[in-house]
């Protein structure tokens, strides 16, 4: 059995995601930052549906956590699916900030920085060991970084370089077969940045080809597919998610 790592797994798409793979056959350890309850909850579900998971307490924008967290996948690995090699690592927590560039602060700055840059590279880095021939990594990007929105620009700048991290991660993981690419949603229907507001969701739908915002079984649906062996030719791609937003 294939076992993934799914950061920021207790809510979103990142559930959903861990959700879907456990239901597709996958073993799934997800990470939560501060909410346990909710990392069980989501462990409870795939297990009542037959699946297997583990929840593990990470903090992304921690670097100096990654080498201990690596052994605590490595125990998880070991005790629930007797394996010692990872299949996938989906690069999923982040949280969101709207603030013009005028009144950004250093602190808001280094938090995006460390949760949605360094962490994803050195969390990476840190699981390389245990990552199998062939695995897949997936990173979760945005279309802000093709549609400027005023407001999120650090945000933004972030995911870009996730962005190219992952050609890069692509281009120097290639001799061992493991592929990267990233997933880039447009709005979605989640709790990041703190949610959509009707008229706010209304305005998205009608710049969005498809005339709804997405729902988070629709950027899992295609998580899942990048870490199968379906999209095993497909790598150092960043794939567009959005239905058609401001084409």
């Amino acid at each position: 059995m294939s076992v993934i790592v799914i950061t920021g797994g207790s809510r979103g798409i990142g559930a959903c995601t861990a959700e879907l793979c456990a239901r597709r056959g996958m073993g799934v350890i997800l990470t939560y930052k501060s909410n346990a309850d909710s990392a069980t909850a989501v462990v409870q579900r795939i297990q009542a549906a037959g699946g297997k998971a583990v929840a593990l307490e990470l903090d992304v924008a921690d670097v100096s956590r990654f080498h201990s967290f690596r052994d605590a996948v490595q125990l998880a690995l070991q005790a629930n699916w007797e394996v010692a090699i990872l299949g996938g690592l989906v690069n999923n927590a982040g949280h969101g900030l709207f603030n013009p560039l005028e009144s950004v602060t250093e602190a808001q700055f280094d938090g995006l920085l460390n949760v949605h840059l360094k962490g994803p590279f050195f969390l990476t880095q840190a699981l390389l060991p245990l990552m199998e021939e062939g695995a897949s990594i997936v990173n979760l990007t945005s279309a802000t970084t093709r549609v400027a929105t005023a407001g999120v620009a650090p945000y933004a700048a972030f995911k870009g370089g996730l962005d190219v991290l992952t050609r890069y991660m692509a281009k120097e993981f290639g001799p061992r077969r493991i592929r990267a690419n990233a997933v880039s949603p447009g709005a979605i229907r989640t709790e990041l940045g703190g949610g959509l507001n009707d008229e706010f969701e209304a305005l998205l739908a009608s710049q969005t080809a498809l005339g709804r915002v997405g729902e988070p079984e629709d950027v899992a649906r295609v998580i899942a597919l990048l870490l199968s062996e379906e999209s095993g030719w497909i790598n150092a791609q960043t794939i567009d998610v959005s239905g058609g937003y401001i084409i």
